[in-house]
C-alpha cells in the first residue's frame, strides 16, 4: 500500500536516530568520559576544569543530549528545535553530573543506591572538589536556566521543564 515513501522517511530517521545514540555512547560520548573518569582517579587536586567538565559532557551529557535528539529525530524535528533539544541535553546532563557530585557527599548511601563518599575515597575530580559545595549548587542552576533558555529560545513545552527543575532537587 503506498508509494513506500513514508517508510522510507521513518526508515532513514531511525537510522540517524541509532547514529546519535550510538556515537553518544562510543569513545567520544560516555565510553571515553569514563574512561577519562577511570584515569583521574587520585588525580582531584590536578585536575583541571576544562577536563572536568569535558568528562562530565561525555559521560552523562552525551547520553541525555543523544536521548532528546534522538527523539526529536524520530519526530521529525529539525533545525531551531533539534539545536534546542541538543543545547537542552548537554546542559541537563552536566547539572545532573554536577548534582551526582554534590550527592556523593552530601547524600546517604541507603537514599543515592551506592555508598557515598567514594568520589573523595579514590581522590576523583568533582565539582565540588575542585569548586566547593555552594558554587557546585550555583553552576548546577545555572545549567537548569541554560537548559530551560533552550527550549524557550525554541518554544518547547510539555515535561522538559519539569524534568530540569528536577534534576537540581533531587536527593538520590
Amino acid at each position: 500500500i503506498g508509494d513506500g515513501v513514508a517508510e522510507d522517511v521513518l526508515a532513514a530517521r531511525k537510522l540517524r536516530a541509532i547514529r546519535i545514540v550510538a556515537d553518544a555512547a562510543g569513545p567520544c560520548g560516555m565510553v571515553g568520559g569514563q574512561a577519562i573518569d577511570l584515569e583521574a582517579a587520585g588525580s582531584a587536586r590536578t585536575f583541571d576544569a576544562e577536563g572536568l567538565r569535558a568528562m562530565h559532557a561525555r559521560k552523562t551529557g552525551a547520553l541525555i543530549r543523544a536521548a532528546g535528539l534522538a527523539g526529536a529525530t524520530m519526530a521529525g524535528a529539525d533545525g531551531p528545535q533539534a539545536d534546542a533539544i541538543g543545547r537542552y541535553g548537554s546542559e541537563l546532563g552536566l547539572a545532573f553530573q554536577i548534582v551526582d557530585d554534590i550527592l556523593d557527599i552530601e547524600g546517604a548511601s541507603a537514599d543515592l543506591g551506592k555508598t557515598a563518599g567514594k568520589d573523595a575515597a579514590a581522590d576523583k575530580p568533582t565539582y565540588p572538589a575542585l569548586y566547593g559545595l555552594d558554587a557546585s549548587r550555583a553552576m548546577a542552576a545555572a545549567c537548569v536556566e541554560r537548559a530551560l533558555d533552550a527550549l524557550r529560545g525554541a518554544a518547547l513545552e510539555g515535561q522538559l521543564p519539569a524534568i530540569a527543575r528536577w534534576v537540581i532537587t533531587r536527593t538520590s
